[in-house]
């Protein structure tokens, strides 16, 4: 099972964040094999973090919440909220197997947040930007709560524009890179 984790930063959490640094990545180490995309996101000028994106497969929603709530951001309290559903890789590949590379370009997580029966949930016709596409679900995967998507785009509103208009009762597009230890 797929799921969707974005840990939100509490204001100020910068240092503390930074100095849990070494132990979020070994705790994400521990993950490799799951973890389909990670990284962070970032103020508009690309300089702070503003919260963590993970998307693992695993075994059970009570997998998944262990995974959220035991990461050690999250028990230091670097977080200020977590958003944990499960997830449906409409890709079917990981950020490592995107055809654009790790480097070039800006990219953006954008979240969907939904109201109706569905949306978008179909890749769009143009995927050569896509990093990853899917559904946000309930436990069960048998609501449609949302969509989740990693994308290169040139600016914001592009990003914004893969989701379509109306069934959203809000989109956010947040300023997302690659993360992981630096090679």
């Amino acid at each position: 099972m797929e799921f969707f984790c974005y840990h939100r930063d509490r204001p100020d959490s910068v240092a503390l964040r930074h100095e849990l640094l070494e132990e979020h990545w070994s705790y994400m180490d521990r993950y490799q094999k799951e973890m389909i995309a990670r990284g962070p996101t970032l103020t508009s000028d690309g300089d702070i973090p503003t919260g963590s994106v993970h998307i693992v497969d695993l075994p059970d929603p009570a997998a998944a919440r262990e995974f959220a709530f035991e990461e050690p951001g999250y028990q230091a309290g670097v977080y200020r909220d977590v958003l944990l559903r499960r997830w449906r890789n409409m890709l079917g590949r990981t950020m490592w197997d995107f055809p654009g590379g790790r480097t070039g370009g800006n990219r953006y997580l954008v979240l969907g947040l939904g109201t109706s029966r569905g949306a978008d949930l179909a890749v769009p016709a143009k995927r050569d930007e896509l990093i990853a596409y899917g559904p946000l679900l309930s436990d069960d995967g048998t609501t449609w709560l949302g969509t989740a998507v990693l994308v290169r785009a040139p600016d914001p509103e592009t990003a914004r524009a893969v989701l379509t208009l109306g069934p959203y009762a809000d989109i956010e597009v947040h300023n997302w890179q690659f993360g992981g230890r630096p090679s």
